[in-house]
């Protein structure tokens, strides 16, 4: 049984989409190889949003969301940086830093992100508290076939992962939709948790709910914890 819980865990490949729901990705060690890679079958996006759950204490510099495309290898993301709840946003190869978002270690943080190629405009929301809007990238949208990977950071297409900017911790409730949710859609998504069971509002490009994915290395698929002690 051990050895067949190793072999999933090594090799898992989902054929078909799976509800995650009450589920999280461990990724309990440093390395260049352990992520996961999440497949979808819409390949042009003219916006984004991106939400998850995340759980850490690195206090280093870690991915939280990597999407590349042959053109872009930060096409579109979510890295936090070593310094105290400072965060870097990128889309099509462009950046904008954020501060004083109330990030927390050691806890679950619902991180959301918006961009919109048409404004250019991009966001972060972070346990409900929404930055400024900063211009990053606009005229293009992301058209290329995309790699969207947890656990790592892309430096190429599907690749060029760093040991030491790789993710330690617990990914849950991942959510992306092609367009930006509203600030209400945002605020609801981080004030309905994961154990209640009226949830809506399902991404349309990334569902947790019908997860189609791949895992490399050891990364886990384990319950989420109870919320209460």
């Amino acid at each position: 049984m051990a050895l067949l819980l190793l072999l999933v865990t090594l090799t898992t490949c989902a054929a078909t989409p799976q509800n995650l729901e009450y589920k999280m990705f461990t990724f309990p060690e440093a390395t260049n190889t352990a992520h996961t890679k999440l497949l979808t079958t819409k390949q042009n996006l003219s916006a984004v949003t991106v939400c998850l759950r995340s759980f850490t204490d690195l206090r280093r510099g870690h991915p939280i969301f990597s999407l590349a495309t042959s053109v872009a290898s930060n096409d579109f993301l979510i890295f936090k940086l070593d310094e105290s709840d400072l965060f870097d946003l990128w889309a099509r190869n462009k950046n904008a830093e954020f501060a004083l978002q109330d990030y927390k270690l050691n806890t679950w943080n619902a991180i959301c992100s918006t961009w919109d190629a048409t404004s250019g405009i991009i966001q972060l929301w972070v346990n409900g508290k929404p930055s400024s809007r900063k211009f990053v990238s606009s005229g293009f949208n992301i058209s290329e076939p995309m790699s969207i990977v947890l656990g790592q950071e892309q430096d190429s297409y599907g690749g060029g992962f760093d040991i030491n900017q790789s993710f330690i911790g617990m990914i849950s409730d991942v959510h992306m939709w092609d367009y930006t949710l509203s600030s209400r859609e945002l605020c609801t998504y981080t004030n309905e948790p994961w154990w209640d069971d009226n949830r809506n509002g399902n991404g349309n490009v990334l569902n947790w709910n019908a997860l189609d994915f791949q895992i490399t290395g050891r990364v886990l698929i384990e319950d989420m914890p109870s919320p209460y002690c």
